[in-house]
Formats: C-alpha cells, structure tokens, sequence
C-alpha cells in the first residue's frame, strides 16, 4: 500500500462499520465513508467514529482499503459501484485500493463479487466477521481469506491498527471459505435464537399457561438453555430485520431441503421485525418470557 497510515472506506456507517471505523481511528487510520441518503443517526454515528464523508468516486481514489460491511442485500450493488467507479478512473488509480467484502454472504454470492474485480488492478478479500461491535476490550475477529496471499497477508497487517483479523491458510484455501465460516458460525448462534423465538411464540399460541409450563421445565432440565435463551433474544429484537437476509444467504449455503430449516428462521426473523413495526404483541411475548425466566433463578 502507498501510505505510511493506511486510509480505508468504510460504508456504511451502521452499528458495526462505525464501531470498526472508531476502532480504527483511535488507531491513527483516516476512515472515509459515503453518507448519501443516510438517516441523522448514521451520521451521527459516523461523526462520533471520526469518519471522513466522501463521494464514492473520492472513497475509490483515495482508499487503500474498502471495507464493505452492508445487510447481505446490498453487498452486490456496492461491489458493483465500485467496481464501475474503479473502470470510469482507469488509470487515474495509481494505488489501486483493496476491497475486503466483510457481509454475511454465502461462499457463492461472494465468488460472484470477487468475479468483479477479476482482471482489474483492484485487490480482493473475503472478511467474515465474528463477535459484536469492537467496543472497550471486546473486539470481533475478521476471518479473512483470498487467492492473493499477499494480499491476505497485507490486510492481516492491519491488525497493528486495533483489527483483529485471522487469515485462513491451507491447501485449497481460497474466496469463499471466509463466508462458509461466517455463515456456519452464524447458522448455529443465530439460529438457535431463532428456535428459542420460534418455539416460545408457539407456546404462547398454545396458551400463556404453557409458555410459564414451558418455562419452568426449561428452569429445572435445561438451565443452560434457558440462561442462553435470556441473553439472546432481547438483544436479537433490533437486530431481526437484519438476519432475515442472513438466514436466506446460510438456507443457501446448506443447500437443498436442509436449506429449508434457515428459510424457516428466516420468516421467523421477518415475524419479529413486523411486529416491531405493528402491534407488538410478538415483543411483549418474548420480553414477559425472559423476564419472567429472570425472576424464577
């Protein structure tokens, strides 16, 4: 890379891409995004992380990294953006930047991204991340993969700037295997919250007797689940509308009728995000379980 002090792109400016940016720039980083069309809460967000509001053109020319951390719904129109920006400059990119691909896509979707850049001068990355929001000592770990090894080991370099990343080497290791992890680990955790969610409903549908059955039982023969059931589901709630495409992408990844199993959570999750936007009877449901599971340890 060009400079001393990497300068990346982070868009967008949600929860997490903030997060990394902040991370990022307490490191010494300079962090451009793109704020177009973007609520007053991105932007404040993206303010607090110290982000650097560009058009996409300038992201492209300036950036030595973009780090696309999007809902998997949008990560192939960006890529496409820019990738389209990237051919207009042609020549005009005298270091050309490094896209990493870090949304919770299948192995396919993110080969068809790679396939963009294919040809082009523009480097490519394939970031799964794992864990919350960098915040305090809590850092999630971008698993990363490439065809390009020197690539992978220069974005594994950015680990000096807060990141942590940890590249997956091995015969056959390539684009793809970053996102069958994100979509393996994300298949079991969020998953399983969505069974939790799934099956809670059902037992109130049956009756509220039987969810407060149904919570007991758990109480006194699976503490372990219901203790994971308590921390998931109320920090999942916000977060629904956002795993419905995730659940569609691993449905994908797992292929066939097994697929269906991630269809099904996926309309879960879209249940979930309805009921935020409607009556809500949904919300209370889950909020009385957990509190009601709390107040019975």
């Amino acid at each position: 890379m060009s400079s001393v002090i990497p300068r990346l792109a982070v868009v967008a400016a949600g929860a997490m891409g903030a997060a990394v940016a902040k991370r990022l720039t307490s490191f010494g980083c300079t962090v451009y995004t793109n704020l177009n069309g973007r609520s007053e809460a991105t932007r404040k967000r993206a303010q607090d992380a110290g982000m650097i509001d560009l058009s996409v053109d300038e992201l492209v020319l300036k950036s030595d990294w973009i780090l696309s951390i999007l809902p998997p719904r949008d990560a192939m129109s960006f890529a496409e953006k820019i990738q389209e920006v990237a051919a207009k400059h042609g020549s005009a990119l005298l270091s050309p930047p490094t896209f990493v691909d870090c949304n919770a896509v299948n192995p396919e979707t993110v080969k068809r991204i790679a396939a963009l850049f294919a040809g082009t001068s523009i480097g490519f990355i394939d970031a799964g991340i794992i864990g919350g929001p960098p915040k305090g000592d809590q850092n999630p770990t971008f698993y990363a993969s490439a065809e390009d090894v020197k690539i992978l080991d220069e974005f594994t370099a950015l680990s000096k700037y807060g990141l942590k990343v940890s590249p997956l080497k091995g015969e056959g290791v390539g684009v793809g295997d970053a996102s069958a992890l994100k979509m393996s680990y994300a298949g079991i955790t969020k998953g399983t919250t969505g069974l939790y969610t799934t099956m809670v409903l059902a037992a109130h549908a049956s009756s509220p007797a039987t969810a407060d059955a149904l919570m007991r039982e758990l109480q006194m023969s699976q503490p372990i689940l219901l203790d994971r059931l308590v921390k998931t589901v109320p920090p999942m709630l916000p977060k629904a509308y956002r795993w419905i495409g995730e659940m569609e992408e691993i449905a994908d990844f797992v292929g066939g009728s097994e697929g269906d199993v991630y269809r099904g959570v996926a309309k879960v999750y879209e249940r979930i995000e309805k009921s935020i936007a409607g009556d809500q009877e949904d919300i209370a449901t889950l909020k009385n379980f957990v509190e009601k599971a709390k107040e019975s340890r």
